[in-house]
């Protein structure tokens, strides 16, 4: 073979090198260090605000901002009952603007869905903030490495964002069959006519503020769902 012809085979080579690089990086998603200093700006804190309690803003849990950078999704249980008074209250969410600095931003109720304790609030003006990717596509497959963010011990030591990570340990319906009729709640009835709605069964330790937090998929860093509660507390199932 001529010697002439190997510069060009080794080019050749080193440019199939860089592509298979490159689409090695856009598989596994970005680093997690980049993905939770990519996600802080988008994880909230959601809460209730009145002009007379001490402190005004009251942590209730997390949520993280989708869409056009207005809309911001959490748990439906991390919002004030609809059946108590607000007696002035109302929702508001905290904008993380780097270091210890928040930012409250007020917001309107604008979809709950409480079978599947989910809500949907909306900024009420200003500038919108940086929206997490939402994952498309099939659920990650049971065994699968996850991350989730939000305030686990809500302000004790000051608002910071946590992230832990997760094992996917199953993919579980939320309706649980049962063995008589008489033990169906109302709820699961209504849940069962909606029609079969899967959940991810988390190998992690979670507390109540990361209730409505979201939850990453390490390998392509999109959100595939959000923190719903903790289902074993101490040593006994709940």
């Amino acid at each position: 073979m001529p010697t002439d012809l190997y510069p060009a085979r080794r080019t050749v080579l080193a440019g199939l090198a860089i592509a298979v690089l490159v689409a090695s990086a856009h598989a596994q998603g970005p680093p997690l260090p980049d993905l939770v200093e990519r996600a802080k700006p988008s994880v909230v804190l959601v809460g209730t605000y009145r002009e007379t309690d001490s402190p005004r803003f009251t942590f209730a849990g997390t949520g993280f901002v989708v869409g056009d950078g207005h809309t911001i999704v959490t748990n439906a249980h991390v919002l004030p009952d609809p059946s108590q008074p607000a007696e002035g209250r109302v929702v508001q969410v905290q904008a993380w603007q780097g270091g210890r600095d928040w930012q409250p931003r007020p917001v309107r109720v604008q979809v709950v869905a409480r079978e599947r304790d989910l809500a949907v609030l909306r900024l009420d003006g200003g500038p919108g903030l940086p929206a997490l990717p939402l994952a498309e596509g099939p659920p990650p497959r049971e065994g699968s490495e996850l991350v989730f963010m939000g305030f686990p011990i809500g302000g004790a030591l000051g608002f910071a964002h946590v992230t832990h990570r997760a094992l996917l340990a199953s993919i579980t319906g939320l309706v649980l069959p049962q063995v008589r009729g008489q033990a169906l709640s109302p709820r699961a009835i209504r849940a069962l006519r909606d029609g079969p709605t899967d959940s991810f069964q988390l190998d992690a330790v979670a507390y109540p503020g990361n209730s409505g937090g979201p939850v990453f998929d390490v390998r392509t860093g999109e959100v595939g769902g959000g923190i719903n509660m903790v289902l074993a507390r101490g040593t006994r199932e709940s």
